[in-house]
């Protein structure tokens, strides 16, 4: 390429004439440098440094630390690679000034392969400063071991072979009914709705032979301390995983022990504060969960073809630390799990009260078979809840959205709007032109009061009420607005008398606004701001330095500058799913309880909330603490149904005199505005 350092500096001034192919290339490398500063905040530079920031070049889009350390060495001696997890660049600082500007002319627009065999292409910039985010924790999960080389190669094998996954799909070990791995139980059938077992239906023949010895020997050896009666073999194939979930306290024993067979994996424990743990599960390791880590943390693997790992080979298994100069990708091959549990005879005892279905005071809510079962669901699971955690929500509660704020300031002036749950008033104000009345969502005169003396201290007009029986006149109001309401009702017939409620207090020509969750949080390849905020860590520290020293490279989150698929992304939610969306609540089931920022599973759930009070004004409640050293705070759980795509327009072509102006999705939520007509 001719004059490479003059094509690549856009702000150098040169009567070179740029080829078509060199303009394009500078497109793409002034794109990347705009990314940077647009979403990350770091600014490039256009004279030389040490340090460069390789846009495409991470591994959040399959591009490995191997692959790309040999192609920076071409250009000079490599100081450090920082390689930050799950992002889709890189920051290489190499000894010289020199080394850098040739790495800069060479590479700009340098082709090289990904571990998918895609063809992507680097775009490199100079920086000045570099930031870093550094993980605090080291450390597993309380109550957590990893065993290496548990049995050896030739028991892998046996284990691996005594598996027969061609025999009759009528046989009761045998479950047909995932879609993405193959599954056998033993002893006891294990319930992947609810994470349980039916203890009164043991499968015939107990445990397999060729598992007893084996058992035996760890029991001896004092790697366990409880024998199994019920296995579960998970076959899974490179790009699959398995939901975050706890195994259901009153089922089993405290120990849950799984093997690792065929291929290592990356397993991530998460802690109801948020926290997340990644943990490597090598080929032929023991995973044995015990205490806080098996009671109170959820596991899961999240489906996806590489998984980021240490690149220092003595790292084999434990915590993957957040060592952005030891971190790589590994390819994932078949990995079949042997996981064994004692099924308990008497009910959980374990110290997590809170959170433990055997202790908890209430009952597990059943999916309503009349309309007054729901109604008594909504009081329990909805009303009751909100009347206790109403501060705690509204100090969550601050930001109004902005497709909202947008329908409200749209309004003619004068225009009476009726919010119909209005929770801490977060929409009341936004038009000041407008004459805003408030309506919570409640059933009985008491039980939104505390929501609603929130609205009244923030000098809003607000009282309370039922959102099935407004006490306005027919006709009376020019718009409505229903926010994360409609989802609380039980029965399909209560969401339509709720919208049916809304259209009564329009007057002909009036619009209201309607928004609920969505089944889908993940929409068009891109994840909801819901499951976007899963944090990684707790109490994460940036520290910026004025040092241009690439070991503090900020490692935010960077779009790809071309179009790779990161290797990192989350499946859909059907991956997970029997029947997809359209899949029912069978009457009198048990409802299923959330994993918060994840995944919705089914349609009619318990979301649990966590709730965090101040310990230095309230003594009775306490937060989360760090690696449990706290007791959790009380946990409450609210009734949902969340809609699939399409769901809430057809509720509402059910209505009279209605016509639908807008259906979109926004961050999570399915919404509409329908007019009067």
């Amino acid at each position: 390429m001719a004059a490479p350092g003059i094509v690549m500096d856009s702000n150098h001034q040169s009567n070179y004439k740029l080829s078509k192919t060199e303009k394009k290339l500078l497109r793409k490398q002034i794109k990347a440098r705009h990314t940077l500063l647009r979403h990350e905040g770091i600014e490039t530079v256009s004279y030389a440094t040490q340090s460069l920031i390789v846009a495409n070049g991470g591994l959040g889009n399959q591009v490995s630390r191997n692959q790309l350390l040999p192609v920076l060495e071409k250009c000079g001696l490599v100081d450090a690679l920082l390689m930050p997890p799950n992002k889709p660049y890189s920051c290489v600082r190499y000894k010289t000034v020199e080394e850098s500007k040739k790495a800069y002319d060479t590479l700009n627009g340098k082709e090289i392969v990904d571990d998918l065999g895609q063809k992507i292409f680097l775009y490199l910039n100079f920086v000045e400063k570099a930031q870093w985010k550094e993980l605090g924790l080291q450390a597993l999960p309380p109550g957590l071991k990893v065993i290496e080389e548990i049995i050896s190669s030739e028991d892998e094998k046996m284990l691996l072979e005594s598996v027969n996954w061609t025999e009759d799909t009528e046989n009761q070990n045998f479950q047909k009914s995932l879609k993405h791995r193959r599954v056998k139980h033993f002893g006891y059938e294990f319930h992947y709705e609810n994470n349980n077992v039916d203890k009164d239906k043991p499968l015939p023949g107990g445990l397999p032979d060729i598992c007893e010895s084996i058992l035996e020997k760890w029991l001896k050896e004092g790697f366990i301390k409880h024998k199994p009666n019920q296995l579960t073999i998970n076959q899974y194939e490179p790009g699959h995983g398995i939901p975050a979930h706890i195994d259901t306290h009153s089922a089993f024993e405290d120990e849950i022990i799984s093997l690792s067979l065929g291929s290592e994996i990356v397993m991530d424990f998460k802690h109801p504060d948020g926290m997340t743990v990644p943990v490597m599960l090598p080929c032929r390791s023991l995973l044995v969960m015990t205490g806080e880590s098996r009671y109170l943390w959820t596991h899961g693997i999240t489906p996806r073809k590489f998984d980021t790992v240490q690149a220092s080979k003595g790292h084999k298994s434990g915590i993957i630390t957040s060592d952005v100069e030891d971190l790589t990708l590994n390819k994932r091959g078949i990995r079949t799990s042997f996981t064994f549990r004692k099924v308990r005879q008497t009910p959980c005892n374990c110290s997590y009260p809170l959170v433990c279905d055997s202790q908890m005071k209430e009952t597990p809510a059943s999916f309503p078979e009349s309309d007054k079962e729901a109604l008594q669901l909504e009081q329990d699971y909805v009303h009751r809840v909100y009347e206790e955690i109403a501060r705690h929500f509204s100090s969550t509660r601050h930001t109004p959205w902005p497709h909202i704020v947008e329908f409200l300031k749209a309004l003619p002036s004068g225009s009476l709007v009726a919010d119909i749950g209005c929770g801490n008033g977060k929409y009341l104000g936004i038009n000041n032109e407008c004459f805003v009345i408030l309506y919570l969502l409640q059933i009985g005169c008491d039980h939104s009061q505390n929501l609603v003396d929130i609205c009244r201290e923030r000098q809003y007009q607000a009282f309370v009420c039922d959102a099935l029986a407004v006490p306005i006149r027919s006709g009376s109001c020019d718009a409505c607005i229903s926010i994360a309401v409609i989802h609380h009702f039980a029965t399909a017939e209560r969401r339509v008398a709720a919208l049916q409620e809304l259209v009564r207090l329009l007057r002909p020509g009036g619009k209201a606004l309607i928004y609920v969750w969505a089944m889908e949080q993940e929409y068009k390849k891109k994840k909801s701001k819901y499951l976007r905020e899963n944090r990684t860590s707790q109490g994460m520290k940036e520290e910026i330095s004025n040092d241009a020293s690439v070991q503090e490279l900020l490692v935010k989150q960077l779009p790809n500058v071309g179009n790779q698929d990161s290797a990192h992304s989350v499946s859909s939610i059907n991956d997970f799913q029997d029947g997809g969306c359209n899949s029912k609540s069978v009457a009198n089931s048990k409802l299923p309880i959330h994993t918060n920022r994840t995944s919705f599973h089914s349609q009619d759930l318990l979301v649990p909330w966590h709730f965090k009070g101040n310990p230095g004004k309230d003594k009775r409640v306490e937060p989360f603490g760090p690696l449990g050293s706290r007791d959790p705070g009380p946990v409450f759980h609210r009734y949902y149904h969340v809609f699939c795509e399409g769901e809430l327009e057809a509720a509402c072509r059910t209505l009279n005199n209605i016509s639908i102006l807008q259906s979109y999705y926004d961050q999570g939520n399915w919404c509409v505005i329908l007019q009067k007509v």
